[in-house]
């Protein structure tokens, strides 16, 4: 793996490199009608239906929140607003990255083209991307794509526009679910995963483990 130079390093961007604070959002509007345990189920059902919203057919990332909320309020007995849902949408582009990501990602960009693959609207990204501090090659969205990860079809998608395969690309996500468990499948043997804390190690996918951005760099002989 340290001797792989690949085309092109693919990056998840909410969660691996930008801060990703859907929890913090939930506790902001809910926090004051729940209690700790509630509150951390509430949390735990709002992370499984977005999985569960952008599981078929791609619609508007507004829709998914708002689906998402309006669900994990009625399984924890909480009156649902839609406005609620609009406010936490209209966050997503404010967000900035991890502190770990400015330093390690410009490192490795003089070297190696970077792409963004993210399950986001094209009206959101750019605020995003523009934060992180390294220039990219490219940033494909869910919006473009037509498909959410971990849809195949959202990678498909990627490899049609930079004209390379999966053999080609390093992809780096702290997400199995989301990312690394379809890159897999789909035959990126040289993954990176981003031990964030959001989800165990599955060492079955087959990846090189990092704590943060920093060691991104190393991962690649840099």
């Amino acid at each position: 793996m340290t001797t792989f130079r690949p085309k092109f390093i693919s990056f998840d961007c909410y969660g691996t490199l930008i801060n990703f604070q859907m929890a913090e959002a939930a506790r902001d509007l809910y926090g004051h009608l729940l209690d700790e345990p509630r509150m951390q189920a509430f949390i735990r059902n709002f992370s499984a239906y977005r999985l569960d919203e952008i599981m078929g057919d791609w619609k508007p990332y507004a829709e998914v929140v708002h689906n998402a909320i309006e669900r994990t309020c009625r399984k924890n007995g909480v009156a649902f607003k839609p406005e609620d849902a609009r406010m936490v949408y209209e966050r997503v582009p404010t967000w900035g990255p991890h502190a770990d990501v400015p330093a390690g990602l410009a490192k490795v960009a003089r070297e190696i083209p970077l792409v963004i693959l993210s399950n986001a609207m094209n009206a959101q990204i750019m605020s995003n991307v523009e934060k992180l501090g390294a220039p990219f090659h490219a940033v494909y969205t869910a919006e473009q794509a037509n498909a959410y990860k971990p849809r195949f079809k959202a990678f498909e998608y990627m490899f049609d526009m930079l004209g390379c395969g999966p053999e080609d690309m390093l992809h780096v996500s702290s997400s199995f679910r989301y990312d690394l468990m379809s890159a897999h499948d789909l035959g990126i043997k040289n993954k990176v995963w981003v031990n964030r804390g959001h989800e165990p190690a599955n060492p079955y996918y087959g990846y090189v483990e990092i704590a943060d951005i920093s060691g991104l760099p190393g991962v690649v002989g840099l």
